[in-house]
Protein backbone atom coordinates (compact mmCIF):
# COMPACT_ATOMS: atom_id res chain seq x y z
CA UNK A 1 0.00 0.00 0.00
CA UNK A 2 1.31 3.41 -0.98
CA UNK A 3 -1.08 6.02 0.42
CA UNK A 4 0.19 9.56 -0.19
CA UNK A 5 -1.44 13.01 0.12
CA UNK A 6 -3.59 13.98 -2.86
CA UNK A 7 -6.59 16.14 -3.69
CA UNK A 8 -9.67 13.90 -3.62
CA UNK A 9 -12.63 14.99 -5.67
CA UNK A 10 -15.97 13.82 -7.00
CA UNK A 11 -19.18 15.50 -8.15
CA UNK A 12 -20.13 16.62 -4.65
CA UNK A 13 -17.00 17.34 -2.59
CA UNK A 14 -13.35 18.31 -2.86
CA UNK A 15 -10.92 17.22 -0.14
CA UNK A 16 -7.60 19.04 0.03
CA UNK A 17 -4.65 17.82 2.13
CA UNK A 18 -4.60 20.18 5.11
CA UNK A 19 -1.82 22.74 5.38
CA UNK A 20 -1.15 25.87 7.39
CA UNK A 21 -3.00 27.96 4.80
CA UNK A 22 -6.30 26.36 5.91
CA UNK A 23 -5.99 27.31 9.60
CA UNK A 24 -8.02 30.51 9.69
CA UNK A 25 -10.70 29.31 7.30
CA UNK A 26 -11.24 26.15 9.36
CA UNK A 27 -11.19 27.90 12.77
CA UNK A 28 -14.79 29.24 12.78
CA UNK A 29 -16.16 25.88 11.61
CA UNK A 30 -14.54 24.15 14.58
CA UNK A 31 -15.99 26.61 17.11
CA UNK A 32 -19.17 24.58 17.74
CA UNK A 33 -18.57 22.64 20.99
CA UNK A 34 -21.13 20.01 19.94
CA UNK A 35 -18.66 18.79 17.29
CA UNK A 36 -16.29 17.69 20.06
CA UNK A 37 -18.79 16.02 22.40
CA UNK A 38 -17.44 12.50 21.80
CA UNK A 39 -13.75 13.14 21.05
CA UNK A 40 -10.54 12.43 22.91
CA UNK A 41 -9.30 16.01 22.57
CA UNK A 42 -11.11 19.29 21.91
CA UNK A 43 -10.70 21.60 18.94
CA UNK A 44 -13.20 24.36 19.64
CA UNK A 45 -12.40 27.90 20.73
CA UNK A 46 -9.18 28.17 22.72
CA UNK A 47 -8.34 24.53 21.93
CA UNK A 48 -8.36 24.93 18.16
CA UNK A 49 -4.72 25.82 17.57
CA UNK A 50 -3.43 22.91 19.67
CA UNK A 51 -5.73 20.53 17.76
CA UNK A 52 -4.73 21.96 14.38
CA UNK A 53 -1.02 21.79 15.28
CA UNK A 54 -1.43 18.16 16.37
CA UNK A 55 -3.05 17.28 13.04
CA UNK A 56 -0.13 18.83 11.14
CA UNK A 57 2.50 17.27 13.43
CA UNK A 58 1.00 13.80 13.09
CA UNK A 59 0.76 14.29 9.35
CA UNK A 60 4.46 15.12 9.23
CA UNK A 61 5.28 11.68 10.65
CA UNK A 62 3.54 9.96 7.73
CA UNK A 63 1.01 8.20 9.95
CA UNK A 64 -1.85 10.59 9.14
CA UNK A 65 -3.20 12.58 6.19
CA UNK A 66 -5.67 15.32 7.15
CA UNK A 67 -8.08 16.89 4.68
CA UNK A 68 -10.26 19.97 4.66
CA UNK A 69 -13.58 19.43 2.92
CA UNK A 70 -15.30 21.73 0.43
CA UNK A 71 -18.93 21.28 -0.61
CA UNK A 72 -19.27 21.82 -4.34
CA UNK A 73 -22.86 23.09 -4.33
CA UNK A 74 -21.79 26.14 -2.33
CA UNK A 75 -17.99 26.23 -2.62
CA UNK A 76 -17.73 26.56 1.16
CA UNK A 77 -15.38 24.68 3.47
CA UNK A 78 -17.53 22.39 5.61
CA UNK A 79 -15.24 20.21 7.72
CA UNK A 80 -12.32 17.86 8.20
CA UNK A 81 -11.51 14.15 7.80
CA UNK A 82 -8.29 12.17 7.92
CA UNK A 83 -6.55 8.91 7.25
CA UNK A 84 -5.11 7.78 10.59
CA UNK A 85 -2.78 5.02 11.78
CA UNK A 86 -1.61 4.42 8.23
CA UNK A 87 0.08 1.03 8.08
CA UNK A 88 1.56 0.29 4.61
CA UNK A 89 2.96 -3.10 5.68
CA UNK A 90 -0.44 -4.26 6.90
CA UNK A 91 -2.29 -2.54 4.06
CA UNK A 92 -4.72 -0.71 6.30
CA UNK A 93 -5.66 2.75 7.52
CA UNK A 94 -8.38 4.28 9.63
CA UNK A 95 -10.70 7.04 8.47
CA UNK A 96 -11.40 9.37 11.35
CA UNK A 97 -11.29 12.81 12.93
CA UNK A 98 -14.34 13.45 10.75
CA UNK A 99 -16.57 16.39 11.58
CA UNK A 100 -18.79 18.70 9.59
CA UNK A 101 -20.36 22.11 10.06
CA UNK A 102 -24.05 21.95 10.93
CA UNK A 103 -24.97 23.11 7.40
CA UNK A 104 -23.56 19.84 6.01
CA UNK A 105 -25.33 17.46 8.41
CA UNK A 106 -27.83 15.18 6.70
CA UNK A 107 -26.67 16.18 3.22
CA UNK A 108 -24.68 14.52 0.45
CA UNK A 109 -21.42 15.59 2.11
CA UNK A 110 -20.73 12.57 4.34
CA UNK A 111 -21.43 9.80 1.80
CA UNK A 112 -19.53 11.79 -0.85
CA UNK A 113 -16.53 12.16 1.47
CA UNK A 114 -16.55 8.48 2.35
CA UNK A 115 -16.75 7.62 -1.35
CA UNK A 116 -13.73 9.81 -2.09
CA UNK A 117 -11.66 8.62 0.88
CA UNK A 118 -12.38 4.92 0.43
CA UNK A 119 -11.85 5.04 -3.33
CA UNK A 120 -8.40 6.54 -2.84
CA UNK A 121 -7.52 4.15 -0.03
CA UNK A 122 -8.37 1.00 -1.99
CA UNK A 123 -6.81 2.32 -5.20
CA UNK A 124 -3.57 2.74 -3.22
CA UNK A 125 -3.57 -0.94 -2.28
CA UNK A 126 -5.41 -1.15 1.04
CA UNK A 127 -6.92 -4.41 2.15
CA UNK A 128 -8.78 -2.88 5.10
CA UNK A 129 -10.35 0.46 6.03
CA UNK A 130 -11.12 1.02 9.71
CA UNK A 131 -13.59 3.37 11.39
CA UNK A 132 -14.32 3.85 15.06
CA UNK A 133 -16.50 6.03 17.27
CA UNK A 134 -17.67 6.61 20.83
CA UNK A 135 -20.12 4.00 22.08
CA UNK A 136 -22.63 6.78 22.82
CA UNK A 137 -22.32 8.40 19.38
CA UNK A 138 -25.34 6.72 17.83
CA UNK A 139 -25.50 9.10 14.84
CA UNK A 140 -21.98 8.18 13.79
CA UNK A 141 -22.63 4.46 14.24
CA UNK A 142 -25.81 4.68 12.16
CA UNK A 143 -23.91 6.50 9.40
CA UNK A 144 -21.23 3.80 9.30
CA UNK A 145 -23.82 1.04 9.05
CA UNK A 146 -25.78 2.93 6.39
CA UNK A 147 -22.55 3.29 4.43
CA UNK A 148 -22.14 -0.49 4.44
CA UNK A 149 -19.27 -0.82 6.92
CA UNK A 150 -19.30 -3.98 9.04
CA UNK A 151 -19.63 -3.76 12.82
CA UNK A 152 -16.69 -5.60 14.40
CA UNK A 153 -17.22 -5.10 18.10
CA UNK A 154 -16.93 -2.78 21.06
CA UNK A 155 -13.79 -2.28 23.11
CA UNK A 156 -15.02 -1.42 26.57
CA UNK A 157 -13.44 1.48 28.47
CA UNK A 158 -10.85 1.68 25.72
CA UNK A 159 -9.75 5.34 25.81
CA UNK A 160 -10.34 8.58 27.65
CA UNK A 161 -12.27 11.52 26.28
CA UNK A 162 -11.08 15.10 26.83
CA UNK A 163 -13.36 15.18 29.88
CA UNK A 164 -11.35 12.37 31.46
CA UNK A 165 -14.03 9.67 31.37
CA UNK A 166 -13.31 6.28 29.81
CA UNK A 167 -15.28 5.61 26.66
CA UNK A 168 -16.36 2.41 24.97
CA UNK A 169 -15.08 2.44 21.37
CA UNK A 170 -17.17 0.87 18.60
CA UNK A 171 -15.24 -0.47 15.59
CA UNK A 172 -16.30 -0.90 11.97
CA UNK A 173 -14.41 -1.90 8.83
CA UNK A 174 -14.61 -2.30 5.08
CA UNK A 175 -12.43 -4.95 3.41
CA UNK A 176 -11.16 -4.76 -0.16
CA UNK A 177 -13.49 -7.51 -1.40
CA UNK A 178 -16.46 -5.74 0.24
CA UNK A 179 -15.57 -2.39 -1.31
CA UNK A 180 -17.36 -2.85 -4.68
CA UNK A 181 -20.69 -3.40 -2.92
CA UNK A 182 -20.10 -0.52 -0.50
CA UNK A 183 -19.07 1.74 -3.38
CA UNK A 184 -22.20 0.84 -5.35
CA UNK A 185 -24.35 1.67 -2.35
CA UNK A 186 -22.70 5.05 -1.85
CA UNK A 187 -22.99 5.86 -5.55
CA UNK A 188 -26.67 4.91 -5.56
CA UNK A 189 -27.36 7.20 -2.60
CA UNK A 190 -25.49 10.05 -4.24
CA UNK A 191 -27.11 9.65 -7.66
CA UNK A 192 -30.27 11.14 -6.20
CA UNK A 193 -28.46 13.80 -4.16
CA UNK A 194 -28.86 17.48 -5.02
CA UNK A 195 -26.01 19.42 -6.51
CA UNK A 196 -24.46 16.82 -8.78
CA UNK A 197 -22.26 18.50 -11.37
CA UNK A 198 -21.97 17.26 -14.92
Amino acid sequence: MNLTPAILENDWVRLEPMTEKHREQLRPLASDPDLWAWTTIRGDGEYFDAWFDLMLETQATGSQISHVIFRKTTGEMVGHSAYLVISPRNQRAEIGWTWYAATAHGTEVNPACKLALLTRLFECGAERAELKTHGLNKRSQAAMLKMGARYEGTLRRQMRTWRGDLRDTVWFSVLSDEWPEVRAGLEARLSAAPGKRS
